[in-house]
């Protein structure tokens, strides 16, 4: 991922430094277990820990000739360690330390997206209970239909983000495995009581069963369930931006001081951020799909999944990462028009409450399809005409006949909109402490 949307955090997770500096620590819990099992002797593993290290250049240049990074990376370490080196990756192949550390460099990444993804739902759990009365129209096929509340629609996205919470805590123990158990998962160079003792101290568990790699289910689970999270985000940015529309301005992203909207227009105001988060989020699906590619592999492993990964992990994880910080900040300090809003439900002049005057002639007994074609008949003329729905609605003798001027009053107030909203909200939070 590019620097623009490297947050610095996430960043130095997935370097090149840190990457090897996790395969050490992988080594050198191997050389740990070992000598707990007598194998490697303790003075050895004392000089072994003392000055294990290793050179990026110097892996780079081995790497040039070997054409093998484990290769280098070990030649790297032994050179620095000397002669005790020989008890380093003892009875170990490459995927060994490789997926064990991924698996260590995953499960990090997962849980700083958890946590800032659990501090984005408590902000829009606040916005959703400051909004919760704060009537705005509802829209379905982007037309009006009939009035919500705002916070009924972050209620929405609040309950979705905890959906997401827990598919990422299933993904993080799913990855939440290593393996150390040799060239093709069968222990024949090692004794398995390392794999326990090694994985014990990084706090991983042993994959019950492995061929030379992880299988990567785990690993497209992950990032299947990051995509899921990114496309939810783009959701809630593609709702932000069409209720910045000028025409519609209901809300508006924050705008900075010093920010500029356009090279040319000066009035600009555009949902630039909402839009980047849609941009984004399609980088993260692609992800997705490489992830579901690499499950196929031939026999015990093939090689076709290693380079695909070295560019997709660190891409989803910092994309996710900067694309929620985003989203979070927005609704933090997004801009919000409650009068604007107010002017939306009246901007079909009454149409909106075609239900409620249906469902009344309906309750004093007229024929649903009667009522219907009463209730269309009077809504496509106010439609057509830019008349007053209600107005005709009150002058309509087949609708004067069955409804008193209160019962019609009745049906075009908002009111009644709000009535299910507070059991709405109790219902979502009623098992949270």
């Amino acid at each position: 991922m590019i620097d623009r949307y490297t947050r610095p955090a996430m960043g130095a997770i997935w370097t090149e430094e840190n990457k090897y500096r996790t395969w050490l620590r992988v080594e050198l819990a191997v050389c740990e277990a070992w000598a707990k099992l007598g194998k490697i002797p303790k003075g050895s593993l004392r000089t072994i820990k003392s000055k294990a290290g290793f050179s990026i250049d110097r892996i780079d240049a081995i790497e040039q000739v070997v054409k093998h990074d484990i290769v280098a990376f070990l030649t790297s370490v032994a050179e620095k360690v000397g002669p005790d080196s020989r008890h380093i990756h003892l009875g170990l192949t490459s995927y060994d330390v490789v997926d064990t550390s991924l698996s260590l460099l995953i499960k990090e990444s997962l849980e700083r997206v958890l946590a800032d993804l659990r501090a984005f739902r408590a902000v829009l759990k606040r916005q959703a209970l400051k909004h919760r009365k704060t009537v705005c129209i509802g829209r379905t096929h982007g037309i009006h239909a009939e009035p919500v509340t705002f916070g009924f629609k972050l209620l929405v996205w609040y309950e979705e983000v905890g959906r997401h919470i827990v598919r990422l805590e299933n993904a993080l123990r799913g990855i939440s495995v290593g393996r150390i158990s040799g060239s093709v998962g069968t222990y024949i160079h090692l004794d398995p009581r390392v794999e326990v003792l090694a994985l014990r101290s990084l706090k991983l568990a042993p994959a019950k069963v492995s061929t030379q790699v992880l299988q990567r289910d785990r690993h497209a689970e992950v990032l299947s369930a990051l995509a899921l999270l990114a496309t939810s985000i783009e959701k809630f940015a593609v709702e932000i931006r069409h209720l910045q529309r000028t025409e519609v301005l209901e809300l508006e992203e924050p705008f900075t001081k010093g920010q500029k909207g356009s090279s040319s227009m000066p009035h600009k105001k555009n949902p630039v951020r909402s839009e980047r988060i849609s941009g984004l989020a399609r980088l993260v699906r692609a992800d997705a799909q490489v992830g579901l590619e690499n499950m196929v592999l031939w026999h015990e492993r093939d090689i076709s999944h290693s380079s695909a990964e070295r560019v997709v992990f660190p891409d989803a994880f910092i994309a996710v990462d900067f694309l929620l910080a985003d989203a979070a900040d927005i609704v933090r300090s997004w801009v919000v028009h409650p009068d604007r809003m107010e002017a939306n439900i009246g901007a079909t002049r009454g149409l909106i409450f075609s239900q409620s005057v249906l469902l009344a002639l309906t309750r004093q007994g007229l024929a649903r399809e009667e009522a219907y074609q009463i209730v269309q008949r009077n809504s496509l003329k106010a439609w057509n005409e830019g008349l007053d729905f209600q107005a005709l609605v009150a002058a309509d003798p087949d609708v004067v006949r069955v409804l008193e001027p209160k019962d019609i009053d009745r049906c075009f107030s908002v009111a009644p909109y709000l009535d299910k909203i507070d059991y709405i909200f109790e219902r979502v939070f009623r098992h949270e402490s």
